[in-house]
């Protein structure tokens, strides 16, 4: 059972990775033509990273402190399913903020620093 557990677990983290890097991806995408008005009037592509890794770590700081609202919630429910841990143990708590941020932090630099690497022209050209 613990083993069915863990893939289960280990296939909803892969989904969530997966989900987290497509919808920044095609939120870099949608600002693609302002991304390229920014670089033509002078901005460097340092500039651009932290415009998108700013706006992505807003939404992951909103979504991991609702995460952990929810799951403390959801623990009281579970706690008799979890052997050997307390329902609110803040090494396990602590350990699932630091994946899921280092997570979402990969999953925006890698469009934003797609997005910083494209030809402004080709950017306004596009629309």
């Amino acid at each position: 059972m613990a083993t069915l557990s863990g893939f289960f677990g280990f296939l909803a983290v892969l989904l969530a990775t997966v989900g987290l890097y497509g919808v920044l991806s095609y939120t870099v995408a949608q600002r693609r033509n302002e991304i390229g008005i920014r670089m033509s009037l002078g901005a460097d592509r340092l500039k651009i990273v932290k415009l998108i890794m700013g706006d992505a770590g807003i939404l992951l700081a909103i979504g991991l402190g609702v995460g952990l609202l929810l799951a403390l919630l959801g623990a009281k429910a579970a706690s008799s399913m979890l052997f050997g841990l307390k329902p609110s143990d803040p090494v396990t708590i602590a350990l699932a903020i630091a994946a899921l941020g280092a997570v979402g932090t990969l999953a925006s630099y890698l469009p934003a620093r797609r997005a910083a690497r494209q030809d402004p022209m080709a950017a306004l050209r596009d629309e």
